[in-house]
């Protein structure tokens, strides 16, 4: 894609790498997915764990429909993996669903924020009105780095989703306009001491 990859400097010194996730990821993304603790990925859609699930998402790769973002250290390891999903044809094509996971040691650092912002550029670019969000009642952590983006709770669904021990949780739907989204991640955007620019060769 067009202006990928990006190199991220921190405020820490670390240096990262956002792109797009490619076919061969899948492996990276498995340790990724398969380091995270168990409080950060039952409450995740699908078993991220399982190597067929994560290859069926290499296999279909389709920017247009899912936008996958990688963040990536300069040794290979993947940190963060932002997904933009859009409808392409419907009554919801204007809409767009976000998700974000980083890995534990790097929360915190404002990864999930600059995720979030590659997502809501292109979802402008698209010309989309609203992103969405959802999460489990009981992801209060989520809940508040979401509202920070500007979220807010649209909808709560009882028993709507079953965690990874067969609980069943209540369903949070979170949403908000993409012109007030990037205006609010581009705020945080200029209070956070990072750079991104064009990363070539």
């Amino acid at each position: 894609m067009e202006g990928y990859p990006k190199q991220v400097s921190l405020k820490n010194g670390v240096k990262l790498v956002l792109r797009p996730m490619e076919a061969e990821d899948v492996q990276a993304l498995l340790e990724f997915f398969r380091a995270l603790p168990l409080e950060d990925r039952q409450f995740l859609k699908h078993d991220v764990c399982a190597t067929d699930v994560i290859q069926e998402r290499a296999d279909r790769l389709d920017y247009e429909s899912v936008l996958p973002i990688l963040a990536v250290t300069e040794a290979g390891r993947i940190v963060g993996d932002a997904t933009l999903h859009v409808e392409q044809h419907g009554w919801s094509r204007h809409v767009g669903e976000i998700r974000c996971v980083v890995a534990r040691d790097f929360q915190r650092t404002g990864i999930g924020t600059l995720l979030c912002r590659e997502l809501f550029a292109n979802a402008q670019q698209r010309g989309l009105d609203k992103i969405v969000a959802q999460m489990a009642e009981d992801q209060v952590g989520a809940q508040k780095v979401f509202q920070r983006l500007g979220f807010h709770k649209e909808a709560v669904l009882e028993n709507h989703v079953t965690d990874l021990a067969g609980n069943k949780r209540n369903l949070i739907l979170m949403s908000n306009h993409v012109d007030e989204l990037w205006q609010q991640v581009e705020n945080l955007y200029l209070q956070m001491d990072v750079s991104i620019e064009p990363l070539w060769g």
